[in-house]
């Protein structure tokens, strides 16, 4: 049986989405920044954009700094061509105690970079109420 290209795509991302989540579980930043593009980009609430791996390094850096320990990702939706691949999920940070910190949702674009799916831009943003709502 033939997969279709969005099952194909959706276990293509599976792999450096398996190695992000693993790295930040170790605490391993550079691990996690690693999955991104050279000149990727994360694009998070209340906040500048993180251009660049070094960046993007000192941003999950931070969040793990702050507590957060795993963090899961739900994919929702694919859809792509050989080249770029949006994706839509859901994810869930928590901390050391596994006490869930946070839930949202996500849109990241993926790009091909010397052979390998790397995650171009990232932009999230929480599910929950703002304070004081």
């Amino acid at each position: 049986m033939t997969q279709s290209p969005t099952t194909a795509i959706r276990a293509a991302i599976a792999v450096p989405i398996a190695h992000f989540t693993a790295a930040f579980s170790r605490g391993d930043a550079a691990g996690a920044a690693a999955i991104y593009t050279a000149d990727g980009q994360v694009l998070p609430p209340n906040s500048a954009i993180f251009s660049g791996q070094q960046a993007i390094q000192t941003f999950w850096q931070g969040a793990m700094d702050m507590g957060i320990k795993t963090v899961q990702l739900e994919t929702v939706e694919v859809e792509g061509d050989g080249h770029t691949v949006y994706e839509v999920g859901t994810f869930t940070l928590q901390g050391a105690a596994g006490q869930v910190i946070d839930t949202g949702k996500y849109v990241v674009i993926w790009k091909q970079e010397a052979g390998q799916w790397k995650l171009h831009r990232d932009i999230f943003n929480s599910s929950r109420p703002a304070p004081g709502q």
